[in-house]
């Protein structure tokens, strides 16, 4: 068997979701925000200009300031 640490016992990938950032989900949109010291509708305001990449969204909120 291959050892392929993204992937859980039943083929599913795992972990991969953490270069996303979830918009639907308050507390993330809301880490995120604090991480950056930024609104909430700014975090919100990027995910819709650049997608919900982690590393695209924070990139365009340093931009941003």
């Amino acid at each position: 068997m291959a050892d392929n640490t993204n992937q859980n016992s039943d083929g599913r990938n795992i972990g991969s979701d953490r270069q996303r950032v979830a918009g639907g989900q308050g507390y993330e949109v809301q880490y995120l925000a604090e991480k950056m010291n930024c609104t909430v509708e700014e975090v919100e305001a990027a995910i819709q200009a650049v997608g919900n990449s982690r590393d695209k969204v924070e990139e365009y909120l340093k931009g941003k300031k």
